[in-house]
């Protein structure tokens, strides 16, 4: 008999099921894009390569309940350079970026849901 191995996570968070084909299974739902992924929701992010990333693009996360202060971040099928100045203009918002692949991304994003109970995932669909 198989072993059911999907980490034990609050009701009503997001975990991540699947990746690629240009999109994300979470909670269940395919999204065929690119998305911004919170505890307890996730929302299509209108983004399809790192060149399209801005400080702009992630503005709504100021908004977020509970705030946002680690965003992990997945820059496609490698790790995105992240420069200093994005790096700074997020922490003025109080968030700080841990770039990675979308693979890693959305591992660690699940780990730190089921370990803490909560976390923030910027990710950039692949292939």
């Amino acid at each position: 008999m198989p072993s059911d191995i999907t980490p034990a996570v609050p009701r009503g968070h997001q975990i991540i099921n699947g990746y690629g084909g240009g999109g994300f299974t979470i909670g269940g739902e395919r999204y065929e894009s690119s998305v911004l992924v919170l505890p307890e929701s996730t929302n299509v992010w209108p983004v399809n390569s790192i060149e399209e990333v801005t400080v702009e693009s992630l503005l709504s996360l100021q908004t977020a309940d509970p705030a946002v202060e680690i965003l992990i971040f997945g820059g496609g099928d490698s790790m995105p350079f992240v420069t200093a100045e994005f790096r700074s203009a997020l922490k003025e918002i109080g968030v700080v970026v841990e770039p990675m692949d979308t693979g890693a991304a959305c591992r660690t994003f699940n780990v730190l849901l089921a370990v803490e109970g909560g976390s923030t995932a910027a990710l950039i669909a692949v292939g």
